[in-house]
């Protein structure tokens, strides 16, 4: 048994490569950036080989920088994007075309006109627990097939491989011996029956997708073969494997139903885990199977939320008003006052996502008066991503009808005390985060590691766990819901279908 797990996290716009001890702690990381690719207004791309050449050589700079030798490293996870699509020819090894991102819109019209009919759009939610979405990645592989010349009939004659980000890595990791997937990229399709666990014939017909295109689903802790590309160090096991978010909820060690993290990134995304049930919404969330140990019988399911506007309402902060220099900057000024003088930002720049669903709300500034300064709008800013995370765990509260005690939480803006202050109050929740905010990869290495046996069980895990600080609420009953009441105002008065 090596002395190292290696997590690989293949993001959005960047590739990693973390070396992790048995004590769960990151020992050096490498990471390399790959372009993005613009080629219409509203559209998304990655070179797949560009995906590719980030991650490989991270992995390999991490192996020559700490001169670790095959018999150092227990196993690899894997953690990725989720929904971007990928389609490569089986025999070549070639994607056919550029990946299609989880962010590209481009088959927005495809949705709408297969989702026209209402029962085809609630068999899609009944079935994968998704809303009908370009966001997934069933119209990306449709759109493939449509506009690639010869896709469709290479598809047909069982040629052509389909993938989500992990499915393309394992697929070069191991020489084209293994085209597999783990439940929770599966469930990010929506071609997956989250309940039945298999690829939905109806769905893959109503999408005219080959059933043979389809990668394997295995559990996220499991075998996904070895290491045995020329280029790399070979017969390294690959044996975890989760989307991002589903593993930072397993990094978190939210192992139970009511166990809940926040990410806060460019957007947040918070994830409930609800046990064995796969609770429906009723308020726009999205049910989506959760990772777990081996060992585990049957499907652990979580309920997710996403926030549109999250870091990306700093970064406008710092860039279009010119408020700030830096987001570091953002805790010291909204200390300097003792409120927002009144000041709501609703951030429904791209409009207003769960529980709201308003795709035409805009942005609005409510409540300046000529008081009100650079330091207000700041912290107006700060609080709004509380409030439409607030959002976020009251939804989940009713759609499971299990009450949230503890918030786990991750990310860029984590950082931020005033944030998770005023986080905690708004919520009155504890709020805990942890020292090691590499939490999405080190849930994909917990992954690999529990399937090999280089951590024994959940329990030493949890042990591992390392709570850097707590937030508990600080305010009174009375002024926290003056201040949700005036945020719902708010967001009331930016939408364009009153409740």
């Amino acid at each position: 048994m090596g002395r190292y797990v290696i997590a690989l996290d293949q993001g959005t716009t960047s590739s990693r490569a973390v070396l992790f001890d048995r004590a769960g702690r990151p020992v050096a990381s490498v990471q390399r950036p790959f372009p993005q690719i613009y080629p219409q207004p509203g559209w998304v791309e990655h070179d797949p080989h560009d995906i590719l050449s980030s991650q490989l050589g991270a992995l390999t700079e991490l192996l020559v920088s700490e001169g670790l030798a095959p018999d150092d490293v227990d196993s690899i996870g894997i953690t990725n994007q989720r929904e971007t699509t990928i389609v490569w020819n089986r025999l070549t090894g070639e994607p056919v075309c550029n990946a299609i991102v989880w962010q590209c819109r481009r088959t927005t019209e495809m949705i709408e006109r297969l989702c026209a009919d209402p029962e085809v759009a609630r068999r899609i939610t009944a079935t994968t627990g998704l809303i009908p979405d370009p966001y997934f990645s069933a119209s990306k592989i449709k759109w493939i097939l449509d506009n690639v010349a010869g896709a469709r009939e290479a598809a047909e004659r069982g040629e052509l491989a389909f993938g989500t980000v992990d499915s393309w890595l394992i697929w070069t990791l191991t020489y084209g011996r293994v085209h597999a997937t783990d439940v929770t990229n599966a469930s990010r399709t929506m071609l997956y029956d989250i309940h039945n666990g298999c690829w939905d014939e109806y769905l893959l017909d109503l999408f005219g997708i080959p059933a043979s295109m389809m990668p394997e689903v295995r559990p996220s802790a499991s075998s996904f073969g070895e290491t045995s590309n020329p280029g790399l160090v070979q017969g390294i096991p690959i044996c975890g494997v989760a989307g991002d978010q589903q593993a930072a909820l397993f990094g978190q060690c939210c192992f139970k139903a009511g166990m809940a993290k926040n990410t806060y990134g460019t957007g947040c995304f918070l994830l409930m885990h609800t046990g064995h049930e796969a609770c429906e919404s009723s308020h726009g969330l999205v049910t989506t199977i959760a990772a777990s140990a081996p060992g585990v019988e049957g499907a652990e399911y979580a309920l997710e939320g996403s926030v549109f506007m999250a870091g990306a309402l700093v970064q406008w902060l710092r860039d279009e008003l010119g408020l700030i220099e830096s987001p570091a900057q953002t805790e010291s000024l909204a200390k300097s006052v003792p409120d927002t003088g009144g000041v709501y930002i609703v951030p429904a720049f791209t409009g207003l996502g769960a529980p709201y669903w308003d795709a035409e709300a805009r942005g609005a500034i409510f409540g300046l008066t000529r008081g009100a300064g650079r330091a207000h709008i700041v912290r107006a800013a700060l609080e709004a991503l509380a409030y439409q995370v607030l959002d976020l765990v009251v939804a989940m509260e009713e759609d499971s009808g299990i009450t949230l005690s503890t918030l786990n939480v991750d990310g860029g803006a984590s950082a931020n005390d005033f944030l998770l202050q005023f986080q905690a109050d708004i919520m009155d929740r504890i709020l805990k985060r942890p020292r090691n905010t590499e939490t999405t990869a080190l849930g994909a290495a917990y992954l690999a590691g529990l399937q090999t046996g280089f951590w024994r069980d959940l329990e030493e895990i949890r042990r591992l766990g390392d709570i850097g600080d707590v937030f508990s609420t600080k305010m009174a009953s009375k002024r926290r819901h003056e201040l949700i009441d005036g945020w719902h105002e708010a967001v009331g008065r930016t939408r364009t279908r009153r409740p």
